[in-house]
């Protein structure tokens, strides 16, 4: 059970983070998720030996089984370390991608399509705000300084949204790189603190199979009664 939530949450954070790759420039902002996924697998791979192990009491399989648990502890420790590491990260690596798609805007390509996506579906506008697109491209090829349809608010308001800077009333006036900054911090906190979680059970489950270990060990030995050499 645990490793199967565990798995669903690093392939929920997996998948929330290619939703925004393209406006992500470093590679390694993959690297906590995976590491949770990777986490998660081999958590299912041996959680039957555990069982058969506790079952038995077999020393040397509660010493194995203990030896994997701390495996599995430290993997989920640096998982955590390397979420918190990249929590710092994730403004830097926005702004540069995200800036040159929306500088590069047309309308008509695959990079404009997710422009269009990433503001339609986040109910944002520009880099920082809306008036971020005075400066593209788009805004001054257009001839009537308008704004991308996307960022028309939805509703009633985008019948009658025209894309025009004077009419902000139609717009949505947030920037996208707060949003999806908000939205990846928020997923990420979410996944560490489920890790965590995770982790600290984990913590309990070593000291219990060192108990279990310990019981074991003393059962081997019968004490002696004193009686026999009175």
């Amino acid at each position: 059970g645990a490793a199967v939530g565990l798995l669903y949450v690093g392939a929920h954070v997996l998948n929330a983070y290619k939703e925004y790759e393209h406006f992500l420039q470093d590679p390694n902002a993959f690297l906590p998720a995976i590491v949770i996924i990777g986490t998660a697998v081999v958590m299912l791979v041996i959680g039957l030996v555990g069982c058969c192990a506790t079952l038995r009491e077999s020393k040397i399989g509660l010493g194995v089984f203990l030896v994997i648990i701390l495996l599995i502890f430290i993997a989920e420790m640096a998982s955590i370390v390397l979420g918190f590491i990249y929590k710092g990260k994730i403004k830097t690596e926005l702004h540069e991608p995200m800036s040159k798609s929306f500088a590069a805007y047309n309308g008509k390509t695959e990079d404009s399509h997710l422009v269009d996506l990433l503001q339609q579906e986040l109910q944002c506008c520009g880099v920082y705000n809306y008036t971020d697109w005075k400066g593209t491209q788009w805004f001054n090829a257009t001839g009537n300084h308008t704004v991308p349809m996307s960022c028309c608010k939805q509703g009633l308001a985008m019948k009658n949204c025209t894309g025009r800077l004077s009419e902000p009333w139609f717009l949505n006036t947030q920037g996208c790189e707060v949003v999806v900054e908000l939205v990846l911090n928020s997923l990420l906190n979410y996944a560490l603190l489920v890790v965590l979680a995770f982790a600290i059970v984990k913590l309990f489950g070593m000291v219990g199979i060192c108990f279990l270990a310990c019981k074991k060990e003393n059962s081997g030995y019968q004490p002696l009664n004193s009686g026999v050499f009175a």
